[in-house]
């Protein structure tokens, strides 16, 4: 059976993530087919894929490699969600269905009584969850796959310490879910724009010369899951 091209991207994206496919590494077609366990035609595909995300550029002589970003650009991504996530916000207040809501009450439930018990293990998938579902709930395809991307590559470019107000933090998602759930636009907006400059000061650079990169952007700023394959 033919291996869809898509679930062999999510797998190499997930190890470029992982840093098995370590920054400026040559990703070759042969290599990669025999890892994942297919042929190499949705290995290429994937590829172009992965190009176009940016985790990948071509390189004349070396061929298909993994990206190597710099702090400027790992900065834009974090500038570039504080600016998409409350827009999202404010959409899934106007379209968001009751499905959604029902999701979203239930990811807070377990976020808060997980922050309570100070059992942070699963807090940073559960946020995750959330903010995939909140984007989801906005009703458009592009800005929730924009969301996805961004999300994608600030996971590969930054750690994240864990915050230091767990119970806070999930009373904002709690807060955002409320106004969702009202209809009240530029409510969920300003929660969220709030929430994410919080959290933006936690996300340091894991390569080199990146332990206050984040903390500039905050500054500057005040005023569906395909398991990867293994072969």
């Amino acid at each position: 059976m033919r291996i869809p091209a898509h679930s062999v991207c999510t797998a190499i994206r997930d190890d470029i993530i992982a840093g098995v496919h370590e920054r400026g590494s040559r990703l070759t077609e042969e290599l990669l087919a025999r890892r994942y366990g297919v042929s190499r035609v949705p290995v290429r595909e994937a590829l172009r894929t992965l190009e176009a995300e940016g985790f990948v550029v071509t390189r004349r002589h070396a061929g298909a490699c993994v990206a190597e970003p710099t702090e400027q650009e790992a900065a834009d991504l974090l500038e570039m969600r504080m600016l998409m996530e409350p827009l999202g916000a404010a959409r899934a207040a106007q379209r968001r269905t009751e499905a959604h809501l029902k999701v979203l009450r239930g990811l807070v439930r377990l976020g808060q009584e997980r922050a309570r018990r100070g059992n942070s293990d699963d807090l940073r998938s559960l946020g995750g969850w959330f903010h995939e579902t909140l984007a989801q709930a906005s009703g458009s395809h592009a800005l929730t796959s924009v969301l996805t991307q961004l999300r994608h590559k600030i996971t590969w470019m930054y750690t994240v310490e864990a915050p230091a107000d767990p119970v806070g933090s999930w009373t904002e998602h709690g807060a955002i879910v409320d106004a969702v759930a009202r209809g009240d636009g530029e409510r969920a907006r300003a929660i969220t724009a709030l929430h994410t400059e919080r959290a933006t000061a936690a996300h340091r650079l894991r390569f080199t010369g990146g332990t206050d990169r984040s903390e500039r952007v905050r500054t500057s700023q005040q005023a569906v899951n395909i398991p990867s394959l293994r072969h």
